[in-house]
């Protein structure tokens, strides 16, 4: 009767110890070890990172890095730490992060209107993982430029703005072959056939473009402004447009952040290939990254017998359009003696 009772008193020691280590093992992993107020946030784990870097990155955002380290190596998490994009959110058990940490979020990328490919790769380096000079590296291999058609001065032309997914530990390479995949899809036959039918190449056409981006934020105008310049390269007329001084401007200075509201006659003067009042055709690279709108302007553009155009000022952001320089005179004077009106000196 004793033996019984001992070895009653002893399966009720070893059930209550088992029940509390289950208990701890069940805290230990289900229940809430986040910190942060935020409802999610990410955490960025770098390439070639090992566990012991993952616990400092993570740290801020765990409530409890004993639970966090003991589930970590239950789920044998150490030796398969992976980089990439991750995203906690707020309640999350240590299972739940452990779990969180193996699923690579993509990042959504958009960019538009760089004016450089320096800026361009800035931009860039800010949202994935590699940086600015790996990226401008990997762009200006001389290799690929060869193999592509590209030099650097035209080279921005190859990236087309939009809205992409990619993993933020993208390489700079892999970052620079997705975006030539995404150029080839986009001048598909039928897009160089209408390049071709204008007497452009797609490198052409994207430079012209990039100034018909700047000259109107009006997407409706910009078929008849892309109109004016094919003419006037039709005809061997300088384009003498005013982004194109302005860049140039800037490019001399080597001050791109400089604001230039109104071009001033010694602008004109300045020697530049890309100063369309000072060199024939198009500039040798874009002034800008222009969209999508600005392209297909160019690609379709208005047929009409323009050759000047001028900021309205009566329609703001619009153009006043003329076929003659007398025209184009008349419609320059309104627009001097409104800007002068407005104390509008640079």
């Amino acid at each position: 009767m004793n033996i019984k009772k001992s070895i009653t008193s002893i399966s009720i020691v070893v059930i209550s110890a088992l029940m509390i280590y289950g208990l701890i093992l069940v805290r230990q992993i289900f229940s809430d070890n986040t910190k942060f107020e935020e409802t999610e946030v990410f955490v960025y784990i770098p390439t070639d990172s090992d566990y012991e870097a993952v616990k400092k990155i993570v740290a801020p955002y765990v409530d409890d890095m004993d639970r966090f380290d003991a589930v970590a190596n239950k789920k044998k998490y150490p030796n398969n730490v992976k980089p990439g994009k991750f995203l906690f959110k707020k309640g999350m058990n240590s299972n739940e992060l452990i779990n969180a940490l193996r699923i690579n979020n993509e990042v959504k990328l958009s960019f538009n209107n760089q004016e450089r490919l320096e800026d361009f790769a800035g931009r860039i380096g800010s949202e994935i993982e590699a940086d600015s000079v790996s990226l401008l590296t990997a762009i200006k291999d001389s290799a690929f430029l060869k193999e592509n058609g590209f030099n650097e001065e035209n080279v921005l032309t190859m990236f087309i703005p939009n809205t992409y997914e990619l993993y933020w530990n993208t390489t700079a390479t892999k970052f620079r072959d997705k975006m030539i995949k995404e150029y080839r899809n986009f001048w598909n036959d039928e897009r160089i056939a209408k390049a071709k039918a204008q007497g452009l190449t797609p490198a052409e056409a994207t430079i012209l473009a990039s100034i018909v981006h700047k000259e109107s934020v009006k997407k409706d105008e910009r078929p008849r402004i892309a109109g004016v310049y094919l003419n006037r390269l039709h005809k061997g007329i300088l384009l003498q447009a005013d982004p194109t001084v302005i860049y140039a401007v800037k490019k001399k200075s080597n001050d791109f952040k400089q604001v230039i509201k109104r071009v001033l006659n010694k602008d004109l003067q300045v020697a530049s290939p890309y100063n369309t009042y000072y060199s024939a055709g198009l500039p040798p690279g874009p002034i800008a990254m222009p969209d999508i709108t600005a392209i297909e302007a160019v690609l379709n553009p208005e047929k009409h017998n323009y050759i000047y155009f001028c900021a309205s000022v009566t329609r703001f952001g619009y153009h006043d359009f003329a076929v003659t320089q007398a025209e184009h005179e008349q419609n320059a004077k309104k627009y001097y003696n409104w800007i002068n009106s407005q104390g509008v000196k640079r």
